[in-house]
This record gives C-alpha cells, sequence and structure tokens, in this order.
C-alpha cells in the first residue's frame, strides 16, 4: 500500500528562512571587517532564502514595484555588455556581472522581510554601532602609543589604519557614522535639551570629527562633513551641534601641523597639492583613462570590470592634453589601476554611455524611496541612513570599486536598512 507523502508546511520553512536571515544579516558588517568570504557567503545565503520564501508563498508582486524595474535594467545592460563579443573581458567578465545580482537583491530581502522585524533593526544598529566604536578605539589607541591591538603601526605617509593592516579605516567608518552617531545624539536633543545634553551632543559629534580627522585620509574627511550638513538640513535641531563639531574639526585640522604632522601632511599639504594638480595627480590619470575607454566603447563600455581589464591596453593611453599634444599618454603603465575610483566612471567603461544612465536612474530611485517623509518629522535613524546613501554615492567622491564585498557589502546593507525604516516609519 502506497503512502501518501506529508503536505509540505510552507509557512513552518518561511518562519525558519525568517529566523535563519535575521541572523544572517547581523554577521554581514564583522565579516567585511575581517572576513570577507563570510559576508559574501551570508550575502548570498539571505538572497537565496528570499527567492526561496517567494517560491513558496508565490509572491513576485515586488519585481514591478519601486527601484526594482529599474534596478533589473541597469543589471540586465550590464550582463548584456559583459559577453563575450560584446564585451572585452571574457567569460569571467560575464560571470561577474550575473554575481552582481547579489546585491539588489539583498537590498529588496533586507527591505522587505529581513528588517521589516524591529527587533532585528535595532540589533543590526547595535552590530554598527559595536562596529564603528571597535574601528575608532583602535584608530585613537593607534595615534596614542603608535601600534593598534594587532601591534600594525601607522601607514606609510601616517594615516591610521585602526584595526587593520592597511589604511582602509575610514571608508567603511564614514558610512557607519551617520546612523551610529546620529542616534545618540538625536536623543540627547529631544525635547528642550538644557545646556548639558547640548554639550554632550556637540561633544560626541566633535568626537566623531576628531577621529576621523586622525586617520587622515581625505576623502572620508569631507564625505563626513557632507554626512553632518545633510543631516543639520533635515533636522534642524542637529544644527548647534554640527556646527560645534566642524569647527572644533577646523581647528583639529590647522593645530595637526603641532599634533600631528603626518595627518596635517595629507589633509592640507597632499590635498591642496592634488588639487592643484588634479590632471598629472593618481585620480586625475584614473579620470582620463575612463574617459578614453568610453570614448571608444559609448554604446556598451568594455563589460564588467572593463577597466582593470583594459587600462593597460595602449589604446586608452590619452591624458587630458592628448588631443593638442598627442605625447600625453595620461601616464601610461603608470597611470592604471583596477578600478576608477568612482562609482559612475565604473558605471560608464562596464556598460557604457546607456549603462551609465540606467545606474545613474536607479541611484535616484533609491533616494526617492529613502527620502519619503524626511521633511515632515523623520527619525535620526532614518536620517542618518539617508546620509549614508549620499556619502556613498556622492559623484565627486574617491572611492573603492562598487562591487567589492568590503565597501558594496556595506554600502547595499545600509541601504536596505534604510528602505526597511522608511517603509516601517515613513514619518515619526
Amino acid at each position: 500500500m502506497r503512502t501518501v507523502p506529508a503536505a509540505i508546511d510552507r509557512d513552518a520553512i518561511v518562519a525558519r528562512l525568517d529566523r535563519a536571515a535575521g541572523w544572517a544579516v547581523l554577521g554581514i558588517v564583522p565579516g567585511m571587517l575581517h572576513a570577507f568570504a563570510v559576508a559574501e557567503v551570508l550575502i548570498a545565503l539571505i538572497g537565496l532564502g528570499w527567492l526561496a520564501r517567494c517560491t513558496l508563498r508565490r509572491e513576485w508582486g515586488w519585481l514591478r514595484e519601486g527601484w526594482v524595474p529599474v534596478a533589473a535594467a541597469w543589471w540586465a545592460w550590464l550582463v548584456v555588455c559583459s559577453v563575450p563579443g560584446v564585451g572585452e573581458g571574457g567569460f569571467g567578465s560575464l560571470v561577474q556581472a550575473l554575481a552582481v545580482v547579489r546585491y539588489p537583491v539583498l537590498v529588496v530581502a533586507l527591505e522587505r522581510q529581513v528588517l521589516a522585524d524591529p527587533r532585528v533593526r535595532r540589533w543590526l544598529w547595535a552590530v554598527l554601532a559595536a562596529s564603528a566604536a571597535y574601528i575608532g578605539l583602535q584608530a585613537l589607541l593607534q595615534f596614542a602609543t603608535g601600534r593598534n591591538l594587532a601591534g600594525y603601526p601607522r601607514w606609510g605617509d601616517g594615516e591610521l589604519t585602526g584595526p587593520f593592516q592597511k589604511p582602509r579605516a575610514a571608508a567603511p567608518l564614514a558610512r557607519m557614522l551617520p546612523p551610529v552617531l546620529l542616534v545618540p545624539v538625536g536623543a540627547l536633543l529631544e525635547g528642550r535639551p538644557d545646556f548639558w545634553r547640548m554639550a554632550a551632543a556637540a561633544g560626541l559629534a566633535a568626537l566623531a570629527v576628531a577621529v576621523m580627522v586622525l586617520i587622515g585620509q581625505r576623502m572620508p574627511v569631507l564625505l563626513t562633513v557632507l554626512a553632518l550638513l545633510v543631516a543639520a538640513v533635515l533636522l534642524p535641531r542637529l544644527r548647534v551641534p554640527v556646527v560645534a563639531a566642524l569647527v572644533a574639526g577646523g581647528v583639529l585640522v590647522a593645530s595637526s601641523a603641532l599634533v600631528s604632522p603626518p595627518t596635517f601632511y595629507r589633509l592640507v599639504t597632499k590635498f591642496g597639492n592634488q588639487m592643484e594638480n588634479f590632471p598629472s595627480s593618481p585620480y586625475g590619470l584614473l579620470a582620463a583613462r575612463a574617459v578614453a575607454i568610453a570614448e571608444d566603447h559609448p554604446w556598451t563600455g568594455r563589460g564588467f570590470d572593463g577597466f582593470r581589464s583594459g587600462c593597460a591596453d595602449p589604446r586608452y593611453f590619452r591624458g587630458w592634453t592628448h588631443g593638442r599634444d598627442p605625447a600625453d599618454d595620461g601616464g601610461g603603465l603608470a597611470g592604471c589601476n583596477i578600478h576608477p575610483h568612482n562609482p559612475y566612471l565604473q558605471a560608464v567603461t562596464d556598460a557604457g554611455l546607456p549603462g551609465l544612465v540606467l545606474y545613474v536612474a536607479m541611484v535616484l530611485a533609491w533616494l526617492v524611496a529613502l527620502g519619503r517623509g524626511l521633511w515632515q518629522g523623520a527619525t535620526p535613524l532614518r536620517v542618518g541612513l539617508f546620509a549614508a546613501f549620499v556619502v556613498a554615492h556622492w559623484p565627486l567622491a574617491s572611492t573603492s570599486s562598487a562591487f567589492a564585498v568590503e565597501t558594496a557589502g556595506l554600502a547595499f546593507l545600509l541601504l536596505g536598512f534604510g528602505l526597511a525604516e522608511a517603509r516601517a516609519r515613513p514619518v515619526r
């Protein structure tokens, strides 16, 4: 006699997937700090869990809603541009382009499922706060003693490396600080704060700026200032602490010539020289190389990771003055790097002008979704997550690769967090 298999308990499976995803999201930030492979696995598992959940529930309406169609169009075009024969990066470029989908899927999963639970959102904020404190305290220890807990000294130009061996502390810290900092600062300024609460809020903001200044990486300092200005515009009660923190930061930069000469060199002397001679600076050479690639491949770029695969090609050795000076080779091989240090330049070298347009449209769609209700009394956390997104996608910023997990993982995690907050609490 044949037995009838038991019916699949779909709700039980979905509940297990939800619990697993809630735990997994808390491990992404520590993974991005010290175990990139772990972060990648967790991102993939959350995405696969979300797709399994949608299959079990037959819920696919999200594919037609909000920012998702725009992101899907951008990703599809990137894949087309990476097909061998269209792109120039070979089969590996196509595989990597296909894998990029894990990031928008992660964002959807965070927005609609994983971070729909307010308890998980609170825990994620706590993990971000602990991670930011971990980076900042080790940077201060290194400043005071010359070495971090692992025994690593300052980097070559005097940058503080925080808990790392290389100077990569400032970039993740600049993105974590807005949501981490604005929650306690906003709490101190609730209602009608007295002098001491106002002083504490200003002091906390000034400490955050001071840590960024002492680390000594130019762009993260500027992006931190940008984030604080965005917060001050959206939350009027933050304006006094923000102004106080920026003034304190300016005083610290000015006095660093005596307090920390390496910091003064990087933030003032070296930065000033690079801005005065931008076309011949490393960043100017990378921009010129990206423009040359885009000029030669305006419709499809070179496919995913096209800058890396094409940077050493002499066809693109054209500097800013190449039109009137054919000898200007844009630095030749010396002008190369593995990415153009800007997400928009990366978008155009990967997928041409159509890819750049779709990438910008995707960023704007996210910006609109994150901005819902911000002018009607949003919480400090929502404002902080909005500011973190602005920091991550500021067009004039110099950044790491747009899809490297140590930077992209954090950016997309914070984006999903911000979208989940916007969906749960559009206004206060």
